[in-house]
Order: structure tokens, then C-alpha cells, then sequence
């Protein structure tokens, strides 16, 4: 394995390497991979996870974009075992390497917001992700309507996932050590969605609208998108703010504002 020492962690890309064993075996036994698995690994970095994976699984599809750690990776592993894909994960085609896939990663805090979105839009092929990422955003993740946490990542990702926050992980468990917590989370795709947005870009732009300046009621937030007429036609409160509201309760103004669009 390339010492750390060996590799200066680089900003750019959100570097901070897991390097705790123990929370390794903990992330390994909440993955369970199976040898008939198709797991793809975001940044697997030094590989603290991705030997331990490929003691389980026949072959691993990984994404990197160090090209150095790639070339490492490449000399420890046979290729017929470890697939690299050098490149960024935010521009990687994962459908590409076909269904059910397992989507796994210490994610750079950095970009882990466009990478959740981009792999929400990549939810039909995954069969589940196991991440590990700053725990401030799995609290957004998983939060529920009215606190704090709940803004426009919550109703986006739990409109298509199922959230579940998993197991607590101390900064010291990195190297560089990060000036915040982490946490590990696992997104399951919903096989059927409990509310349907009949024009998804549209239901995005309604939500992206209503958090954008989040103190505002929805009367003021998405009066270029729904009356308080309309909102309160559909059962829903134009004085409440946003993060009152469940994801069912955002896809009925969506379909609403789509129903009158269509005529």
C-alpha cells in the first residue's frame, strides 16, 4: 500500500483519507458485499477500502481522479479485478456499467453535494449507496420536515431514496484529520415511488424555488410557480415556510402547477 506519507493529500480534490481499521471493518460488515455484487467505489484514495473489498467481491469497478492514486491502484491490483475509471465522478455515466449496481465511497466533502444529485439522476441503475460524508450533510439528508437541516438536498434525495444514517465517525478517523465530523449513510432507491412528480424538472424547480431563500412563506416563494389561490386550492397553506412541507406535499404543488401548464 502507498504510505501516506508517499502521497500529499490534495485540496483540490477534498483528500481526507480513512485510515481507522476498525471503522473499516464497521463500513465492510454494513456494506456486505456478495460475490455476485456489482459494486462501483467513488475515490478509493489509498484503497483502505477497496482491499477489503476485493477480498470479497471477484472484481470492483472504481472512479478516481488522482491520476497518481490511480496509477498506484493499478500496480497493486491485476486488472481484470480492479476496472479504474480515471476521470471525475461528477461527469461519470454509472448507468454505463449497467444495473443493480452498489455504490460505494468516502465522498470529498467539497462536491458531495452535486455528486448526491448527480447519482439521484443515475437511481435507476443503483441498487443501493453506502457513503461516508461531513455529517452535517447526512443530518440534511435525513432530516425531517420543520428542523433546520430540512431544505431542498432532503426533499430531493428523499423523493427518490430511502435515508438511513448508520454509524458516527470521530474526525481522527481521517488523515488529514478534518476540522468536522463524519458520518456513514446508505440511500436505497425506492422501486415505487410513494409520490410520483409527473414533470420531475419541473418538481426540482418548484423545490429549488422554495428553499432558495428559505424565510419566505410559499406565498412569496413560489409565486412565479403557484398562486396562494392555487396552494390553498390543493390543501396546502401559503403562509407555512418551506421546510414545513413533506416531499408528498412538494410533489402535489408540482403536479398542480404541471395540471395547469398542460391546460
Amino acid at each position: 500500500m502507498m504510505a501516506m506519507g508517499m502521497h500529499r493529500p490534495r485540496k483540490r480534490y477534498g483528500q481526507n483519507f480513512l485510515v481507522d481499521r476498525g471503522i473499516v471493518a464497521k463500513i465492510l460488515a454494513l456494506i456486505d458485499p456478495k460475490p455476485e455484487d456489482r459494486v462501483v467505489e467513488i475515490g478509493p484514495g489509498l484503497g483502505v477500502l477497496t482491499e477489503p473489498l476485493l477480498q470479497r467481491l471477484p472484481s470492483l469497478d472504481v472512479v478516481e481522479i488522482d491520476r497518481d492514486l490511480s496509477a498506484t491502484l493499478a500496480e497493486r491490483f491485476p486488472e481484470d479485478r480492479l476496472r479504474i475509471h480515471v476521470g471525475d465522478a461528477l461527469a461519470f455515466d454509472f448507468c454505463a456499467l449497467g444495473l443493480e449496481l452498489r455504490v460505494v465511497g468516502n465522498l470529498p466533502y467539497n462536491i458531495s453535494t452535486p455528486l448526491l444529485f448527480h447519482l439521484a439522476a443515475s437511481a435507476r441503475c443503483v441498487r443501493d449507496c453506502h457513503f461516508m460524508l461531513q455529517r452535517e450533510v447526512v443530518q440534511r439528508m435525513a432530516a425531517e420536515p420543520g428542523g433546520k437541516e430540512y431544505g431542498r438536498l432532503t426533499v430531493m434525495l428523499q423523493y427518490r431514496f430511502r435515508v438511513e444514517k448508520l454509524l458516527r465517525v470521530p474526525a481522527g478517523a481521517f488523515n488529514p484529520v478534518p476540522q468536522v465530523e463524519s458520518a456513514f449513510v446508505r440511500l436505497t432507491p425506492y422501486r415505487q415511488l410513494p409520490s410520483v412528480a409527473v414533470d420531475e424538472d419541473l418538481f426540482a424547480e418548484v423545490v429549488r424555488a422554495a428553499f432558495t431563500q428559505r424565510r419566505k412563506t410559499l406565498r412569496n416563494a413560489l409565486r412565479d410557480h403557484a398562486s396562494a389561490d392555487e396552494l390553498s386550492g390543493i390543501g396546502i397553506d401559503p403562509g407555512l415556510r418551506p421546510e414545513r412541507l413533506s416531499v408528498t406535499q412538494f410533489v402535489r404543488i408540482a403536479n398542480a402547477v404541471t395540471a395547469r401548464l398542460q391546460g
